[in-house]
């Protein structure tokens, strides 16, 4: 019994460094120093992010830059947490495989956020989320997906469309669970509640300069 538990933290421990050093790799950053020798986050907004990569690099780097973000998210999801369950042995079976998913992911977007390749300064975590959500809920990211993309394109302003689809995405699933009776995981409402607290959290700065009217916008 007591190896079992041991195999179990042994595997969390696993999932946990995987997802962070998988979420951790800069891509922005790297791309910068890459493509025009700079550091990112010493022009533009001074985010390591796709939308600051967007500004300073271009629209190719800055999509590039997301579909590298989010795939970090969905191979911590799809991925590393059967990683986790391997190495765990069957005593780690017994956990809900939302429950490694969910860990693995979380700690893709830790890494991301505070990047141990560029010193704890990393982008704000939206990308690397919505890749971690397409990998828990598909088509209801791909909703809130939509949603950003639709008042990124009304009003040129990142932030808002990041807010208000990450936002939209406790609505879908609630949507699913209750109004269209499909079963969907306690804990992926409660994690998908949560997150939408760190990207708010994540975006402080942004919500203040949108109050003030002084948000940038892109071309």
């Amino acid at each position: 019994m007591q190896t079992g538990y041991i195999a179990m933290i042994g595997a969390g421990l696993a999932v946990i460094l995987c997802g962070y050093l998988a979420g951790s790799i800069p891509t922005a950053l790297w791309l910068g120093k890459a493509l025009r020798g700079i550091d990112i986050r010493e022009h533009g907004s001074g985010n390591a992010g796709a939308t600051n990569a967007v500004r300073v690099l271009g629209w190719k780097a800055g999509i590039f830059v997301l579909i590298i973000d989010m795939g970090k998210g969905l191979l911590a999801t799809t991925v590393l947490w059967r990683i986790a369950i391997q190495l765990g042995g069957s005593q780690s079976s017994q956990i809900q495989p939302v429950v490694w998913q969910i860990t693995a992911g979380c700690a893709a977007v830790f890494g991301h956020i505070f990047s141990l390749f560029a010193r704890f300064r990393g982008g704000k975590g939206v990308g690397t989320a919505a890749g971690l959500f397409l990998g828990l809920a598909p088509w209801q990211t791909a909703l809130s997906l939509l949603v950003f993309a639709m008042i990124v394109w009304r009003t040129r302003i990142v932030s808002l469309g990041s807010m208000i689809g990450a936002l939209s995405l406790p609505v879908a699933l609630l949507v699913t669970k209750y109004g269209l009776g499909r079963p969907i995981p306690g804990i992926t409402l409660a994690f998908a509640g949560a997150l939408v607290l760190i990207i708010l959290y994540t975006h402080r700065a942004n919500l203040k300069r949108l109050v003030q009217g002084e948000e940038k916008t892109i071309v």
